[in-house]
């Protein structure tokens, strides 16, 4: 049985997890707490950072982008990378997008603000940073709006590992409450198709202790 590390909120991790579901791979689930820096985690990631998978035969991956492209080559059933090269380098190019710009963005700063830091006894959050964040989602929002007024997916006609990546952060927010979908309902319609996949149900029925989700985030039809 393969094995994934992950955090919860982690969307790097979110990330894997609806890969996996995908492709339909069985895989068991361990919690990681990087902050405490294991000499056997870092024995598997010396950067000391999740996601990482281990194969059934131990081969050992870090990196979401690397772990998804490797499962995409191992499991290329269905298909979630594009077809024609430049189908490929779009669905590479949004992943980008979500996985740097968003994450520096708007996912980090929320999550590190409000559940790491509480988490950590970092201190309050810095409201000024939330609020940032929440005012930069609305041009992400915006941008899948346009993303999607021209394509059924984020990188085409079929879905990819563009939405993937796009639904794993945004799932880590709607978690925390902080997606405005009522502004936005081009991209909730996105969000929709893509949260009534199978592949999603696992993500949807995570419960984190002391951190309970609100009541749209489980519900199909917020």
């Amino acid at each position: 049985m393969r094995t994934l590390y992950h955090i919860w909120l982690n969307p790097f991790s979110r990330k894997v997890r609806i890969m996996l579901a995908e492709k339909k791979l069985d895989f068991a689930m361990e919690v990681e707490p990087v902050w405490e820096r294991r000499t056997e985690f870092l024995a598997l990631n010396p950067a000391g950072e999740v996601p990482v998978l281990v194969e059934p035969d131990n081969t050992v991956l870090s990196d979401s982008s690397a772990i998804c492209e490797y499962l995409e080559e191992q499991s290329p059933e269905p298909n979630l990378m594009g077809g024609k090269p430049y189908e490929k380098a779009e669905v590479r190019r949004l992943v980008a997008w979500f996985d740097r710009k968003f994450h520096q963005e708007v996912t980090d700063r929320l999550v590190n603000e409000k559940v790491m830091k509480r988490f950590l006894g970092l201190g309050e959050p810095n409201s000024q940073i939330i609020r940032a964040a929440q005012q930069n989602i609305h041009t992400h929002l915006d941008y899948i709006t346009f993303l999607t007024d021209r394509r059924h997916w984020l990188a085409g006609e079929v879905m990819t590992l563009a939405d993937i990546a796009a639904a794993a952060h945004l799932s880590a927010l709607d978690y925390l409450g902080d997606v405005p979908w009522s502004e936005h309902k081009s991209a909730k319609h996105w969000y929709a198709r893509i949260k009534s996949r199978p592949s999603l149900r696992p993500i949807l029925s995570d419960a984190i202790p002391g951190l309970p989700a609100p009541k749209h985030y489980s519900n199909l039809d917020f």
